[in-house]
C-alpha cells in the first residue's frame, strides 16, 4: 500500500500516543484484584460509554467484507439485534450485576451451583471471548498496509496490545479507549463526508445498488438471518458487558451508559455501512474484507488517509486489550486460580497476567487456523450460547439448582449443537435444514421447564 509520508506520521503518532496512554499513564496495578479487573469499580458514565462502544467492533473488517458482499443485510445480523438484547440488558440485568458485586461470569455460576459449574462455564466463555479473530484482523490489515509477513503481523498486534493490559488491567483499557472512540469515529465520519462530496448522495447511491444489496435478507433465507438475531443472546452473556457493568460507579450508570451506548453504536453502524455499499460501487479488492482500506486508498488524499487508517486500527485495538484481559482474567482466575485456591495462598492477579500471557500465545495460534471470522462468531455463538444463556439468568435471580444438573443444563446443549455442526461439516449440508443453534437452545429450554417443575 502506497503512502504519503504524512499518513505514515499520523500512524506512527498514534501508536506513541497509544503507548503512552496505556503504559505510562495507567501505572503499574500489582496484587489488588478489585483494581486490575474492575478498577475499583469507579468507572464514570463517559468512560463506560467509551469502553462499551469500542469494544464492540473488532470485526470491523468483517463488516465491511459482509456489506460489500450482501448490502444492508448487515444491518440487519450485526445492528438491530444487538440493539434489541442491549437494550434488555440495560433494563433487567445491569442492575443485578452491579448489586451483587462479583468479578466475572463463571463467579455467577460458581455461587449458584457450585465450583465445578463454575469452571466449565468459564471454559466456554474462554472460547466464546477469545481475542483471535480480531488479532487476525489487525494482522491481516498490517500484512495489507505494511507489506510484512502474517506472522510477523500477527506476533506485532498481540505484544502491542497485551503489553499496557499487562501492565495497568482494565484501568489501561478503558483510558486507551477514550482515545480510540474519538479516533474510529473522526475516521469513519471524514470517509462519508469526503464520499458524499466527492462520489454520489447516499440517495443516489441506495437508488444505484442492485435488488440483493438493498434487501434485508441479503441473498440468504429467512432462517438464516433469524439465527444472528438469536446469536445477538449472546449479548446476555457476553463477559465485556459484563466487566463494565460489575465496574460501574453505580447501577444507574450502568443502565444508561448501555442505553446512550446504542444510540453510538446507531451512529457508527450507519457510517460504516454506508461506506461499505459506497465501496461496492467504487472499487474491486482482491477480497472483500480488504475493502475498506483499499477504498480509503483510492479516494482520500493524504492525512485524511492516514486518519482513516489509524480510525480502523483503533476500532480492531480497543477490542483486541478487552478480550485479551477478559480471556486472561477466565483463564487465570476463573479456570487456573480456582482450582488451585485451596492450595495457594496467591493473589488472583498473578494468575490472570500468566493467563494473558498464555492467552497471547494461543491467540497467535488460533488466528492462523480460523476460517471468515464472520462463519466464525455464527459458528461459536450457535454451539456456546444455548448453554450459558438460561442458566445464567437463573444465577442472576438467585435460582439455586443442584450442581450435578446444572453441569448436565450447561454441557448437554452445548454439545448437541456441537454435533449437530459436525455432521452438517460431515454431510456438507445442514441437518435436516435446521441451524445447529435451534436444537441445543430447544434443549436447554426443555431442561429449564424441568427444572422449574421439580
Amino acid at each position: 500500500m502506497s503512502l504519503h509520508y504524512l499518513d505514515w506520521l499520523i500512524m506512527g503518532g498514534y501508536f506513541v500516543a497509544l503507548v503512552r496512554i496505556g503504559f505510562f499513564r495507567s501505572g503499574s496495578i500489582k496484587e489488588n484484584q478489585n483494581e486490575f479487573i474492575l478498577s475499583g469499580r469507579r468507572l464514570s458514565l463517559p468512560g463506560f460509554i467509551a469502553t462499551l462502544v469500542t469494544t464492540w467492533y473488532g470485526a470491523i473488517l468483517g463488516i465491511g467484507e459482509n456489506t460489500y458482499l450482501h448490502g444492508i443485510q448487515t444491518w440487519f445480523i450485526f445492528a438491530l439485534p444487538y440493539y434489541v438484547f442491549a437494550a434488555i440488558y440495560a433494563v433487567w440485568v445491569a442492575n443485578q450485576v452491579r448489586q451483587q458485586k462479583q468479578f466475572s461470569i463463571p463467579d455467577h455460576f460458581r455461587k449458584s451451583y457450585g465450583k465445578t459449574t463454575g469452571i466449565i462455564s468459564a471454559v466456554l466463555i474462554l472460547f466464546l471471548s477469545s481475542p483471535a479473530p480480531y488479532i487476525l484482523s489487525m494482522g491481516v490489515l498490517l500484512q495489507f498496509i505494511f507489506g510484512i509477513k502474517l506472522g510477523w503481523a500477527l506476533i506485532i498486534s498481540t505484544v502491542y496490545s497485551v503489553a499496557y493490559v499487562y501492565n495497568g488491567g482494565f484501568r489501561a483499557v478503558v483510558r486507551t479507549d477514550y482515545f480510540q472512540f474519538i479516533l474510529m469515529f473522526l475516521g469513519f465520519g471524514f470517509l462519508f463526508i469526503f464520499l458524499w462530496r466527492s462520489a454520489v448522495s447516499p440517495f443516489e447511491l441506495f437508488r444505484g445498488l442492485p435488488a440483493i444489496h438493498t434487501q434485508p435478507l441479503g441473498g440468504h433465507s429467512l432462517q438464516y438471518v433469524l439465527v444472528w438475531f438469536f446469536i445477538a443472546l449472546w449479548t446476555i452473556v457476553d463477559p465485556g458487558f459484563f466487566q463494565r457493568c460489575a465496574a460501574a460507579e453505580s447501577p444507574e450508570i450502568a443502565r444508561k451508559g448501555i442505553l446512550i451506548s446504542i444510540g453510538f453504536w446507531f451512529v457508527f453502524d450507519c457510517l460504516t455501512i454506508i461506506t461499505g455499499l459506497y465501496a461496492f460501487i467504487l472499487v474491486i479488492p482482491e477480497s472483500p474484507i480488504m475493502s475498506f482500506p483499499v477504498m480509503a486508498a483510492e479516494v482520500l488524499p493524504p492525512i485524511l488517509l492516514g486518519l482513516f487508517l489509524v480510525g480502523i486500527f483503533a476500532t480492531i485495538m480497543s477490542t483486541i486489550d478487552s478480550f485479551c484481559l477478559i480471556n486472561a482474567i477466565t483463564l487465570g482466575r476463573d479456570i487456573l486460580w480456582r482450582i488451585q485456591a485451596s492450595k495457594t495462598k496467591r493473589y488472583p492477579t498473578p494468575f490472570i497476567k500468566e493467563g494473558l500471557v498464555i492467552t497471547a500465545f494461543l491467540s497467535i495460534v488460533l488466528a492462523f487456523s480460523l476460517p471468515s471470522v464472520v462463519m466464525l462468531f455464527y459458528t461459536l455463538g450457535s454451539i456456546l450460547i444455548p448453554g450459558l444463556i438460561l442458566p445464567f439468568l437463573f444465577a442472576l435471580n438467585r435460582k439455586k439448582v443442584s450442581e450435578d444438573l446444572a453441569n448436565l443444563w450447561v454441557v448437554l446443549p452445548v454439545l448437541v449443537s456441537f454435533i449437530w455442526v459436525l455432521v452438517s461439516k460431515i454431510n456438507d449440508t445442514i441437518l435436516w435444514n435446521i441451524e445447529p443453534f435451534y436444537p441445543g437452545m430447544a434443549v436447554s429450554i426443555f431442561l429449564s421447564i424441568f427444572i422449574i417443575k421439580k
